[in-house]
């Protein structure tokens, strides 16, 4: 079945990690500060919170144990830990992935420590909005071809992506692995959507899946919204409470209103440039950076471990270029946050002008 809940609001009790005095061990208090789980877990801890599955590491003399737990105390995947980047997976909507050692396969555990999706993929990516991408038939391309597996990155190349429900049901063949693609906006349709903000692809059924392409969509509230009345009120409905920006002593952070009072008619000039034809822009879309973003205000926009949920609230980058006839280049940036309640610009650098405190 197609799901299409949200991640908010599904958690009721969330647990948070703790250390004991030397910080050599972890361990989960609740959120009255009732110790849950004693610390035991030894190495570095992934998961800040405990909402449904942790992945924890025991040393037990020179033997390290690994394995995934949830509330209720099971332990399952002993040895089989998703690994990505150094680092071990992160549920997300009661989901884990995990690694067959033996095949070199991944599947997907759900929050009860049942096999949701067995390990028959090269890879998965993370549930979101009840759906996943998996690889099948892909061969891993080391970048240092000639070195040991060991500490080599690696890229899948080849082979054929599906787009998955948790029960392992294809929803659509031949489906790219495409970060741009909003999963909490899906639509079934009989036909392709005409929405040029949308991209729609065969399913399973006969019939289309469509997702919102946050690039497109972004580009089109870009041009068509914030741009084409750039006045004082609107840009600061669209400004995060708190603007970072890049000032001569490093990274500095100004309420929205007080960073508009002095600079709105500098951003109003250069952001009017994106709709000269020779201005030469680009739009990136990124993940919210957890060194600069943090607090209360920020904390829905990351999950229980730390990383941001880009999935659902990505950054949107514009990058305006400036060439001054030598090989110097020069370029300013706008970055916006996807929030629930619209695009909102939360850091501004500007290298050819002066931004004023």
């Amino acid at each position: 079945m197609l799901g299409c809940r949200s991640e908010r609001g599904q958690i009721t009790d969330t647990w948070t990690v703790f250390y004991n005095q030397d910080s050599t061990l972890a361990g989960y208090k609740d959120k009255s500060g009732v110790v849950r789980i004693e610390p035991r877990f030894a190495g570095f801890v992934t998961a800040v919170q405990f909402n449904d599955i942790i992945s924890g590491t025991e040393r037990n003399g020179e033997k390290w144990t690994s394995y995934y737990l949830n509330k209720k105390n099971k332990v399952f995947g002993t040895d089989s830990i998703y690994i990505f980047d150094n680092a071990a997976d992160c549920e997300n909507e009661g989901f884990i992935r995990f690694r067959d050692r033996e095949s070199d396969k991944v599947g997907l555990f759900d929050k009860n420590g049942d096999i949701a999706i067995p390990a028959i993929y090269n890879d998965l990516t993370k549930v979101r909005n009840g759906m996943l991408v998996g690889l099948k038939g892909g061969k891993k391309q080391y970048v240092r071809p000639n070195d040991p597996p060991a500490d080599n990155y690696y890229s899948w190349v080849g082979g054929v992506e599906v787009l998955l429900d948790t029960l392992n049901n294809v929803l659509a063949e031949n489906f790219p692995n495409d970060n741009k693609l909003d999963f909490y906006s899906v639509e079934r349709t009989s036909k392709p959507s005409k929405d040029k903000s949308k991209k729609s692809f065969p399913s399973s059924d006969g019939k289309y899946i469509t997702f919102i392409d946050f690039e497109k969509e972004f580009k089109a509230w870009l041009i068509d919204e914030l741009l084409s009345d750039l006045g004082k009120e609107q840009v600061l409905q669209s400004t995060h409470d708190t603007v970072t920006w890049e000032s001569k002593e490093g990274w500095a952070k100004t309420g929205k209103q007080e960073f508009m009072d002095n600079n709105f008619q500098l951003l109003k000039r250069i952001l009017l440039e994106i709709n000269e034809p020779e201005t030469n822009y680009a739009i990136f879309l990124n993940g919210l950076n957890p060194f600069m973003y943090d607090g209360e205000d920020f904390d829905e926009y990351f999950n229980n471990c730390g990383e941001a949920r880009e999935w659902q609230y990505p950054v949107l980058s514009v990058v305006i270029s400036y060439n001054y006839g030598t090989k110097d280049i020069s370029q300013n940036h706008f970055d916006f946050l996807r929030t629930e309640n619209g695009y909102r610009l939360i850091s501004v650098t500007i290298r050819n002008a002066e931004i004023m405190q």
